[in-house]
């Protein structure tokens, strides 16, 4: 073992600790925005950009609650009427986006800090047991178990017939989506937290051994392997071949896919503080979380600071774009609409708990739950 990895490894120990504290984070073309029927993933498309074609109003109110007395810790998905939720209490919930009322409930029998991921009427997800589960979309029952060697925070990314996702075991798996066969996996030196996202053929991961990896879909060969000296709890989000991502020594990094080269990289000059929440970009912009209780928008061209907008709370969820907004919730248990072009507030509500999990937008609606267990669903009163 050469020095670097052994540095990398012990102070791996580190990256375990924050993130198991707000583990709730548990593309490809220019223009990518999830439509705004649906938010079927984690960040909502493949190259986990955050951005939804929903408009909502500035005047929301909560609809709907469920309570799940155990907690939520991460966001949840939403298809075809459907919010599906993964929480504490270790059981993936199928709610009615319109009454929030229960349609069925799945034990998979550990706790939950995945997001799901549903695609060809099958729900995605890991737990803490280290169990990714294939759950049919309609009835709650299930297709599929695969056991990997330790806990799933890592939501799954779904390409064909291969699902895609990380675990604890410092492993990214490719497995069948038909029947969970493994159909390759890949080592890394380090728990893989972030979700991948899927490019071109690959997936694209970061984590805590200090790399960023494009992996070929088809067979697990490395296409790249770029080194980037910090460890990563966020997912990358992927938008014109570069990658978009926050560390924990402080920055965000942008890196260009095809040529391996740092593009540029933010500190706040200010305030220095590890990046937990995941990017959401969209054209000019990357608007991300911090732990120094801001909320930050970058020139994606530049690297250059747009704005800055002052939370009460550290901020470990990620940002959702969403017409003219950005929405995004902090660990005191605002959340918050801001101006995309400004950062100025042009809604907000307070939750009373904290909030690790990111926001999922859809039909209208705004879905986030607390660590007390409380999902709101936001919308206008009719």
């Amino acid at each position: 073992m050469n020095r670097r990895t052994d540095t990398m490894r012990r102070a791996g120990t580190l990256c375990v600790a924050v993130l198991l504290a707000a583990s709730a984070w548990g593309a490809g073309e220019r223009g990518t925005t999830t439509p705004g029927d649906r938010w079927p993933m984690f960040r909502g498309d493949a190259g986990l950009t955050g951005v939804s074609a929903a408009e909502l109003s500035d005047d929301m109110k909560p609809l709907w609650v469920f309570e799940v007395p155990e907690g939520i810790e991460s966001a949840v998905a939403i298809h075809d009427g459907t919010v599906y939720l993964g929480a504490l209490d270790g059981k993936l919930h199928a709610l009615d986006l319109a009454s929030g009322e229960s349609k069925w409930a799945y034990a998979a029998g550990a706790e939950i800090r995945s997001s799901p991921s549903v695609a060809g009427g099958i729900v995605f997800f890991g737990d803490g047991d280290g169990v990714f589960h294939a759950v049919d979309a309609g009835t709650g029952k299930s297709r599929w178990t695969f056991a990997a060697e330790a806990e799933i925070v890592s939501s799954a990314n779904v390409a064909g017939d291969r699902v895609v996702f990380g675990s604890h075991d410092q492993y990214l798996y490719c497995l069948s989506v038909s029947d969970g066969s493994l159909l390759w996996k890949v080592e890394t030196d380090g728990y893989v937290f972030g979700a991948p996202a899927l490019v071109d053929g690959n997936a694209v991961s970061v984590g805590c051994d200090g790399y960023l990896r494009a992996i070929s879909l088809k067979d697990g060969t490395e296409a790249k392997k770029i080194e980037i000296g910090s460890y990563v709890g966020a997912s990358p989000a992927v938008l014109d071949g570069r990658v978009y991502f926050g560390t924990f020594d402080n920055q965000v990094l942008a890196v260009d896919l095809g040529s391996g080269k740092q593009l540029w990289s933010y500190e706040n000059p200010d305030r220095q503080f590890p990046y937990l929440s995941s990017a959401a970009v969209q054209g000019d912009r990357v608007i991300v979380g911090g732990r120094d209780k801001m909320i930050h928008a970058i020139d994606a061209g530049s690297g250059e600071a747009v704005w800055t907008h002052a939370t009460r709370g550290k901020v470990d969820g990620s940002p959702v774009i969403a017409g003219r907004r950005v929405y995004v919730a902090s660990a005191s248990g605002e959340i918050l609409g801001l101006d995309l072009a400004t950062g100025e507030p042009a809604w907000s509500f307070d939750a009373g708990a904290s909030i690790l999990a990111s926001p999922a937008v859809a039909d209208g609606r705004l879905v986030i739950g607390t660590v007390e267990g409380r999902l709101f669903s936001f919308g206008k009163a009719e």
